[in-house]
């Protein structure tokens, strides 16, 4: 079992999660972050209030630019798939499409019925 979490664009969330949820893995957290790899500014248009907390307005760049974080749960068979569908989805070609991670799971537990391993993921 795997964990995948995915840091990308935050105008390529909806068409991430439709495209996963047509591959059959519907469940997944998101969450708004903010962080910054060798990425300086926004290029694309983003959706975010003006003047956006972390502009430095004197130099024109931004310390931390708003992004989407997924996390998905997969069993290993999974893997290529899901990582596949989201660098399709989220590849433009320029500077800042994201990173995806793949960590390892030890094991899951469905709070409601107590199985656990790749059943308590369906």
């Amino acid at each position: 079992m795997k964990e995948i979490i995915a840091i990308i664009r935050s105008n390529k969330m909806k068409k991430t999660r439709d495209v996963l949820e047509v591959l059959g893995f519907p469940a997944m957290n998101a969450r708004r972050v903010l962080g910054r790899g060798h990425q300086r500014a926004i290029i694309d248009d983003v959706n975010i209030p003006f003047p956006p907390e972390g502009i430095e307005e004197s130099r024109g760049t931004m310390r931390y630019i708003p992004k989407r974080m997924i996390s998905i749960m997969v069993e290993d068979r999974d893997v290529e798939l899901v990582v596949e569908a989201i660098m399709k989805v989220n590849h433009t070609g320029n500077i800042g499409d994201g990173k995806i991670f793949v960590c390892p799971v030890d094991d899951a537990v469905r709070i409601r019925t107590g199985e656990n391993g790749d059943v308590a993921l369906q």
